[in-house]
Formats: structure tokens, C-alpha cells, sequence
């Protein structure tokens, strides 16, 4: 069969990737829901170990493709920036729904909490605290992560190094932080709309932390293996985008949930 081909998108090769990593979250959510009824967490970190293996063998093959084969042509990013962008916005979607629950429960509290925001016995955490602090971290990472990209277009290896090593060491502290300010809280969960507001939206925010850090922490290696160049770097601008995503979103939790709805 011939290789050439009359269009410049890349059509990618048969992949088991996909279908395996679908199998490996299926597993992991059936390890998650063993673990929270049964207090057995066995299953929960085989998942773990198989959704790792399987992102690195996936990242691996979209790096061949990307930086060794020359397959992300313009034609492509473009259709990878555009894809990212598409999934940003369905994320900013996903977080507006926490919000959209957290002011309907807020602005008009019901009866069965007492007809008051805070519900009575819920002591809310002191918003020039922690949540400061963690205000500060973040926006301090958003500053370092767009020197890096700075550093990255004027072909500066080693002030972008920095900024991405900074910057993953930032999300690192902010998760420490929130992990610190989760045990110290009064509530759980389960106490009234408030708990379960509350630590589904930062909850979710923290994982999105999470998921961020992994993805620079992968293009902190891309980039001490020469990976990037002042013109072909987009896998680090697509977690850049997605770091100050993260940002934003955190500022509106700060100011609503933190500091408002206190």
C-alpha cells in the first residue's frame, strides 16, 4: 500500500491505547467505589499502576509522532490548538454547574438547613489564611509559567527550565496545602449542602491542580530532552493554557466560596 497521501492532517495509526485506557477508569472507578464501601483499596492501586503505564506508552507514541516523525505539521496544531481550546471550554462548563449549585443553595437558603448561609454548625475556614496563601501560590505560578513560555520563544533554555521547575514546585505546594487544609476541617462532605459544595468544587479544582502539575512535570522532561523550539513547542503551550484555566478558576472559588459565602 502506497504512504503518500494527497492532504496534510495526520491520520493516526491503529492505537490500543484508547480502549485500554477506557478499560483501565473503568476499573479505576470500580477500584474507587471497593475502596470507599469496602475499605479495600487493592483494586484501586492495580488501577492506578495500569492508567500510569498506559498514559506513558501513549504520551511516547504522540511525542514519535510529534517531534521525531515531523506528523504535527501546521495543519494539525492548529486542529490541536483548536481541540484544546473546545476542551477548555467544556471544562469551564463543568465548573459553572458547582457554581450555578453553590449561589442557588447560598442566595436562598431552604428550610431545611435553617434558612441560613452558613448552615448553623458549620465554621467556615478563615479566608486570609490557607486560602490566601494558595491564592498567592497560584498566581505566582501563572506569573512563572508564561516566563517560561517567554524564555521558551526566545529560544532560552535555561530561564525556561527554571520557570517550569518553579512552577511545577508551586503546584506541588498548593496541593500539599489544600490536602493540609482538608484534614483540618471542621466539616465533611456530608454536612449539608455547604460540605458537599464546598468539597466538590475545590475538590475537583485540586484535582484539576493535579492533572496540571503531571502536565508540565511531562513537558519539564520533553524539555530537558530538547523536545521544544522556539517555534514548534505546543505541547507546552497547551499546558500552559490549561495551568492558567486552573488560575482563573481557583480566583472565582476564592472569591465566592472563600471569602463571600463564608
Amino acid at each position: 500500500m502506497s504512504s503518500h497521501k494527497n492532504h496534510p492532517f495526520h491520520l493516526v495509526d491503529y492505537s490500543p491505547w484508547p480502549i485500554l485506557g477506557a478499560f483501565s477508569v473503568l476499573i479505576l472507578m470500580v477500584g474507587f467505589i471497593k475502596w470507599f464501601h469496602y475499605f479495600n483499596y487493592e483494586m484501586f492501586l492495580m488501577s492506578i499502576m495500569i492508567v500510569i503505564m498506559i498514559m506513558y506508552q501513549w504520551w511516547r507514541d504522540i511525542v514519535r509522532e510529534g517531534t521525531f516523525q515531523g506528523l504535527h505539521s501546521y495543519i494539525v496544531t492548529m486542529g490541536l490548538r483548536w481541540g484544546m481550546i473546545l476542551f477548555i471550554i467544556s471544562e469551564i462548563f463543568f465548573f459553572i454547574s458547582f457554581f450555578w449549585g453553590f449561589f442557588h443553595s447560598s442566595l436562598s437558603p431552604s428550610i431545611d438547613i435553617g434558612m441560613n448561609w452558613p448552615p448553623l454548625g458549620i465554621q467556615t475556614f478563615n479566608p486570609i489564611e490557607i486560602p490566601l496563601l494558595n491564592t498567592i501560590i497560584l498566581l505566582s505560578s501563572g506569573l512563572s509559567v508564561t516566563w517560561t513560555h517567554h524564555s521558551l520563544m526566545e529560544n532560552n533554555y535555561s530561564q525556561a527550565l527554571q520557570g517550569l521547575l518553579i512552577t511545577i514546585i508551586l503546584g506541588i505546594y498548593f496541593t500539599i496545602l489544600q490536602a493540609y487544609e482538608y484534614m483540618e476541617a471542621s466539616f465533611t462532605i456530608a454536612d449539608s449542602v455547604y460540605g458537599s459544595s464546598f468539597f466538590m468544587a475545590t475538590g475537583f479544582h485540586g484535582l484539576h491542580v493535579i492533572i496540571g502539575t503531571t502536565f508540565l512535570a511531562m513537558c519539564l522532561i520533553r524539555h530537558m530532552k530538547n523536545h521544544f523550539s522556539q517555534i514548534h513547542h505546543f505541547g507546552f503551550e497547551a499546558a500552559a493554557w490549561y495551568w492558567h484555566f486552573v488560575d482563573v478558576v481557583w480566583l472565582f472559588l476564592y472569591i465566592s466560596i472563600y471569602w463571600w459565602g463564608k
